[in-house]
Parts: structure tokens; sequence; C-alpha cells
């Protein structure tokens, strides 16, 4: 999910009239359109307005990493209609998919990636031993002690935000979120109430 503030993701939005800089595909609910970073942020680019472009699903999946590379492939825009066969796909695939993980998160499954701590076996979340101490462990350390955020992170090797977004992880409470909403999940909890609370006061 994207990181982008709701307000600078609709001012993007509305500055380049709902329409894919790279290949002109517009439309005016939204649906199928990204809002791309110029500069990305996992190498300090920032979230302003003028380090973000709108782009459709399929030009931001093809997009380059790196700014010069993605400036010279914004450049050369193309038709969209070419893109509309896959397009059509790609959107029929996008529902079905939605409506599958809907049906899985009503049923208290996890429907994304498997966090750090547990591993995925037939579609469930199962406690992996050695990972889940390991996250168990940066949540006493990081409420403990006074080693910063950065300095956890890189010790763990994750990113700050990666850091953060895992000690923000209702997952590790045993509960699953799918599209805002989030309910008890099947699995079992990684890290008890109190001290996720605690760590969630000190962050």
């Amino acid at each position: 999910m994207s990181s982008i503030p709701s307000f600078l993701r609709e001012q993007v939005l509305k500055r380049d009239n709902n329409t894919c800089q790279k290949c002109g595909f517009a439309n005016s609910r939204r649906e199928g359109l990204e809002v791309h970073h110029i500069h990305p942020k996992i190498f300090a680019g920032e979230d302003s307005d003028l380090n973000l472009v709108t782009l459709c699903s399929i030009c931001h999946s093809h997009a380059p990493d790196n700014k010069k590379d993605f400036l010279e492939f914004i450049s050369d825009k193309i038709d969209g209609k070419i893109l509309e066969t896959f397009r059509k796909s790609d959107y029929s695939i996008s529902k079905r998919t939605k409506r599958g993980m809907t049906e899985s998160f009503k049923q208290g499954l996890h429907v994304t990636r498997a966090p750090r701590g547990y591993r995925l076996t037939d579609k469930k979340l199962m406690v992996d031993e050695q990972e889940s101490n390991q996250v168990r462990e940066i949540f006493k350390e990081f409420l403990e002690t006074n080693i910063s955020l950065t300095q956890l992170a890189k010790k763990n090797n994750l990113t700050t935000s990666g850091l953060k977004k895992l000690l923000k992880n209702t997952t590790y409470l045993g509960k699953v979120k799918f599209a805002k909403e989030e309910t008890q999940g099947t699995h079992d909890s990684i890290v008890d109430e109190d001290l996720f609370g605690k760590v969630q006061e000190k962050l």
C-alpha cells in the first residue's frame, strides 16, 4: 500500500487530470491509476508534488527504480490504446483476486505476504520459532533501551520505515487486516497486547 499522504495523492491526481503521464490513460474515478515517486523514497526521495507523478497501473509496474532512467522512461510517450487489451485483462484479474482476498479475510486468514516471524503454510500463517523470537526481541529492545530507530533497524537488517511498519503490525497480535478493515485472525500471536501497546506509546 502506498505511504503517500492521501491529501498529497489527491493533489497530484488532480494536477495530472487523473491521467497517466506516460501513456495518456485517463479515469475520472481514478481506477487503475497510481501516484509514483520520481526519485524513490528508498533513495531519500521526498513526498512532495514535485517528486510525484501519475501513472496507470501498467506503466507504474514497468517504471525504473532510479530517477535518471525514470525521466527517460516518462519522456518516451506511448499510445494508451495499445495497452487496452492488457488493461482489461489486468482489471478482470484484479477484481477476481480482490474478491478472493476479501473472502479469505472474512474467514480470519492472512491475505498478503507473511511478515517476519511467520511463514505461510497452506495459506495459513504459522509461527516461525526462530524469527518470532527475533521479533519479540526487537519489540523489547525498542521499549526497554534508548536505542534509536535507525540503530535498531540497521542491527536487524531493516530500513527505518520497515522497522516502524514491523512495530505497528497488528498481525503480531493475532489479527488480520485488509482494505483498512481489521478482524481477529486464525493464527497465533507473537507479541502480547501489553508489550505491543507500550511500544505504540513510545513510537
